[in-house]
């Protein structure tokens, strides 16, 4: 309510709106929240305000994903999106695509109404359409704009012709500004991210998995992983990253909503179900603009031909989109990582299991990947799972396994496949068991050249940089593990450790609570899992929830009671918890059976620094150091 005798100040003009918002927003706070809002204050600070401030613009209002900013000129607005739109790929240049901060600007010329500091009316309307139906990186004008500006800038305008804009009355003629004939202000490499922004772009859906058990899970996830590699080998298709489409794995969301959200203009879902030894796929390609089918098929086959399937989906996607295939992009999809489906199912099931790093899940695992090698002796990437497993089993629960043969299984999968990042990321685990320190680091950073994607790749360098007290490489190889994997809990929590050992708490508490809430989801879908109570008991501790935190324990010991990785975990949670002497008697225990990697894993553990002062630790580290062959100082 105004008070009596207050005016307020209210008047027309003609202006320039620019409103402008971030592709995808939701996608990018939902994989890292912290990460993008770091982003985004960098981009304004050194690109975007400035840019704003260059050409007199005045920021009117600011949403989380956008802004409004009024010019007293329309060339003015239109040079500054033009310069913040050919800058914004080469500030992204180095960043992965999934990780990128992309902008739609919309400009409109028109009356406005200024009511105090802020502005209402048609003219600011038609500028928030506009933005809407610009293209990722792009910037759609009105006629208005088109005609002023004319010939004053080296600017092309494409004609899309009149558009009838959401809630607006009647139809606005929109042009497209072209951005590619003119450098940016870096002069680098953004004429070809703007170039690529003109390919089709896709995003698979997770397969559902309609077998009625839920154990089959790992199946149709295989399948939408190899159908999203098998795209992503195609030069000329734009492919969103697996970590980011699985983020809608169970859920149903409103397909032309996520084609907005993840910024393509084509989805494919589908559906698997597998029975005995036939399988049925449905497939179906949506246009994410209006939700309308494009193509569908139903393959109804033996198990055998799974292979096949795959090919004539990723085929079919190719013709629909009418996408010339190179010789070499032909050969690449058509070439399955092994003949035999037997061996393919033997190592998805190993996959699934080695995703748990509690000793019995690493020996089921490493019992499946065997299986596959042994249906197909050459299956490079089971060698590079067995090879892992045996790291793990070794360094984590002190399995006595000769580390010359991890290291003769790993080079097995390069010989078979020197150009997979699996089998890297496998070496420089067993390089890492090996104490070849220098090696190892070079060989996780080949695995990462070749699949920057690879989650375990990312996660176990992070380990390792922990260990060699590199944090803060560690912390961003956490963070991009934990947006590869949206559904994993055990990246957020190390994440959180390392940031806290880093002197930055308050930003840690953030992936405390993502691992928590990650921790309670994966629980759901695995309760035959400890490995995410075991960390998620440690966390819950770290927010003060002792009762849950107690709770969460007793449901590890009843799952893995003699589980090393448990005991240590355990000790940790006590130790945060104020119970020094328990949290010592455990890792007393845990010294037993545990591997150098964990040894040296405890040196630089956060939740352990409340008990290095107490006056058993000095002993408890000289243990530690005895078993270990060498001594350990805190």
């Amino acid at each position: 309510m105004l008070e009596l005798g207050v005016v307020r100040r209210m008047e027309r003009r003609l202006s320039a709106i620019l409103a402008a918002d971030v592709v995808g927003y939701s996608r990018l706070m939902g994989a890292n929240e912290v990460g993008t809002l770091t982003s985004l204050k960098s981009h304004r600070a050194e690109l975007i305000d400035p840019s704003i401030s260059e050409h007199q613009g005045r920021i009117v209002k600011l949403t989380g994903d956008g802004m409004l900013i009024e010019f007293p000129s329309v060339v003015n607005a239109v040079e500054c999106a033009t310069e913040i739109q050919r800058e914004m790929p080469v500030r992204n240049s180095a960043i992965a695509e999934d990780r990128r901060i992309e902008f739609r600007i919309g400009i409109n010329l028109g009356d406005v109404i200024v009511d105090d500091d802020d502005i209402f009316g048609d003219g600011v309307n038609v500028a928030a359409r506009l933005e809407s139906v610009a293209k990722p990186g792009g910037v759609a004008v009105s006629q208005s704009v088109r005609d002023n500006v004319g010939n004053r800038l080296e600017l092309t305008f494409e004609d899309i012709g009149e558009q009838q804009l959401k809630n607006i009355e009647f139809p606005v003629r929109v042009y497209n500004v072209l951005l590619g004939d003119a450098p940016s202000r870096s002069q680098s490499a953004a004429q070809t991210v703007v170039a690529d922004a003109d390919k089709p772009s896709i995003a698979v859906l997770p397969f559902n998995n309609m077998s009625g058990d839920p154990e089959q899970e790992y199946f149709s996830d295989g399948i939408s992983e190899d159908i999203i590699t098998d795209l992503s080998k195609v030069s000329g298709l734009f492919v969103v990253g697996r970590n980011t489409s699985f983020g809608y794995k169970g859920m149903s969301p409103q397909l032309q909503k996520v084609a907005s959200d993840l910024g393509v203009k084509f989805l494919l879902e589908g559906s698997v179900r597998k029975a005995g030894q036939r399988v049925r796929v449905n497939a179906q390609l949506i246009d994410g603009t209006n939700g309308g089918h494009l193509w569908a098929d139903r393959y109804d086959r033996d198990l055998t031909d799974i292979f096949a399937i795959q090919d004539e989906i990723t085929q079919s996607i190719v013709e629909q989109l009418k996408i010339r295939l190179l010789p070499k992009e032909k050969k690449a999809i058509t070439q399955a990582p092994t003949a035999d489906v037997e061996a393919y199912n033997y190592y998805l099931k190993g996959r699934q299991f080695s995703h748990n790093f509690t000793k019995a899940s690493l020996f089921l695992a490493r019992e499946m990947f065997a299986k596959a090698v042994e249906v197909d002796p050459n299956y490079a990437r089971a060698y590079a799972g067995m090879a892992s497993c045996d790291s793990r089993l070794k360094t984590w629960h002190k399995v006595p396994i000769d580390l010359d043969e991890i290291l003769s299984i790993a080079a097995k999968a390069l010989e078979l496949d020197p150009n997979l990042g699996e089998a890297y990321a496998a070496q420089g685990e067993a390089l890492n068991a090996s104490m070849r320190k220098e090696e190892a680091a070079v060989a996780f950073e080949r695995a990462l050249e070749l699949d920057p994607n690879n989650f375990e790749a990312h996660l176990f360098y992070a380990r390792f940089c922990v260990t060699q007290g590199n944090l803060e490489q560690a912390a961003e190889h956490y963070m991009r593990a934990l947006e590869i994997r949206p559904d994993d809990c055990q990246s957020p929590l190390l994440l959180e450790q390392v940031l806290r050992s880093l002197g930055r708490g308050d930003e840690g508490m953030h992936y405390l609570r993502m691992g928590v809430k990650r921790a309670e989801e994966e629980l759901q879908v695995h309760p035959e899992s400890s490995r995410p109570a075991q960390l998620g008991a440690c966390a819950l501790a770290q927010l003060g929830e002792k009762e849950k935190a107690l709770k969460w324990l007793e449901r590890v010991m009843i799952i893995d009671p003699n589980d090393n990785g448990a005991r240590y975990n355990a000790a940790c949670t006590y130790a945060v918890l104020g119970e020094f002497d328990q949290a010592i008697d455990l890792l007393y225990e845990w010294v037993k059976e545990a591997g150098s990697e964990q040894k040296n894993w405890f040196l630089h553990d956060a939740d352990l620094d409340v008990i290095r002062d107490h006056s058993r630790y000095p002993a408890l580290a000289e243990e530690v150091g005895r078993i270990g062959g060498k001594p350990v100082t805190a």
